[in-house]
């Protein structure tokens, strides 16, 4: 199936979402890829784009605490929004814009119980035409990029043609960037972890939106679990989105900027991109956070090393206890330095 000409192009202006270099990513991950995660894995990547936790248009504008701060380091980096209400939406995206964000991404991809029932996520998919007024609302009062993050179908709505209707709405509205998870999402008999395994990949139908639909952005997300596979999936699509494996195994990142953009081989051994986080530590320290809240993502740093479970066991008995510092860090050191 060819579909490209059914694309309006021209319909509404793309707003060109270019000025990202988006051929890696790190996948927005729910209690996972917070402030602190994103820092430390900017200390290992200049150019992968990060990406928030997915924040909800309620936390946002009735939640009493920050859903958006960041780190200015963290740039460039997206915010990763669930909601179906345009209006709503599109006040999170100007207040997103505000605070500096790079990029405004819209969640139509999580299958969760709690996301469904609040009418986001991927059971959105089933109603193109709400995702196309709920993109089209944001992308009229930001100037920063809108993008789509989806599944490539649900339940027993996985045909080809199902995915191409929900690109091709969004698309004429005047979105050009779409991170396809290249599994569907089962809404119901299966948990979120679950539907991040046992759903069978399908890399071939997101090679094919970009061959049907050129003038888009496409980046795969699903699998990927080493640079390789990455550069591989390069050849047929313009980004890569990294998931869990850029969480437990983090130094993976390291190389990213060379193999991937062409950049300086990074020279940082593990135990100097632990070392690195000190700084960071310490004002997270003095800002009223805990040691924790930060080593927590650096456990799997070391994996695949010797002394790696030393490691992990040292910080996961240590980080969280009262009074803890970047000591911590520095006896946790002690079990995997030659």
């Amino acid at each position: 199936m060819n579909t490209k000409d059914t694309v309006k192009q021209g319909a509404t202006p793309l707003k060109t979402s270019n000025s990202l270099d988006r051929k890696i990513s790190i996948a927005p991950m729910l209690d996972w890829t917070d402030k602190n995660c994103r820092y430390f894995h900017r200390v290992l990547t200049s150019h992968a784009v990060l990406y928030t936790e997915m924040v909800t248009t309620g936390a946002i504008l009735f939640g009493k605490g920050d859903y958006l701060a960041f780190n200015e380091e963290e740039h460039p980096v997206a915010l990763q929004l669930g909601g179906s209400d345009p209006e709503a939406l599109a006040k999170c995206a100007v207040i997103a814009q505000e605070r500096g964000y790079d990029e405004i991404n819209l969640n139509v991809g999580c299958p969760s119980d709690r996301v469904q029932n609040g009418r986001f996520g991927a059971c959105l998919m089933a109603e193109p035409a709400l995702v196309a007024d709920c993109i089209s609302a944001m992308n009229s009062v930001v100037k920063i990029p809108v993008t789509l993050k989806t599944r490539i179908g649900i339940d027993e709505q996985d045909s080809y043609e199902f995915l191409c209707t929900l690109i091709e709405s969004t698309a004429n509205i005047g979105c050009d960037t779409f991170i396809i998870h290249a599994r569907k999402a089962w809404l119901n008999g299966l948990s979120p972890k679950e539907n991040r395994t046992i759903p069978p990949l399908d890399y071939d139908r997101v090679y094919q939106l970009k061959k049907d639909y050129p003038h888009l952005s496409f980046s795969l997300n699903g699998g990927v679990t080493c640079l390789q596979d990455s550069l591989d999936h390069l050849q047929h699509v313009d980004g890569v989105m990294i998931g869990r494996e850029a969480y437990s195994n983090p130094y993976l990142l390291s190389q990213i900027d060379h193999k991937i953009y062409g950049g300086e081989q990074n020279a940082m051994s593990r135990v100097e991109v632990a070392e690195a986080m000190f700084g960071y530590i310490e004002r997270h320290i003095s800002q009223g956070g805990s040691v924790w809240q930060v080593a927590r993502h650096m456990l799997g740093l070391f994996q695949g090393q010797p002394g790696a479970r030393g490691w992990r066991r040292h910080l996961s008995e240590n980080a969280n206890k009262p009074g803890a510092n970047v000591t911590v860090i520095e006896d946790a050191l002690n079990f995997v330095r030659n």
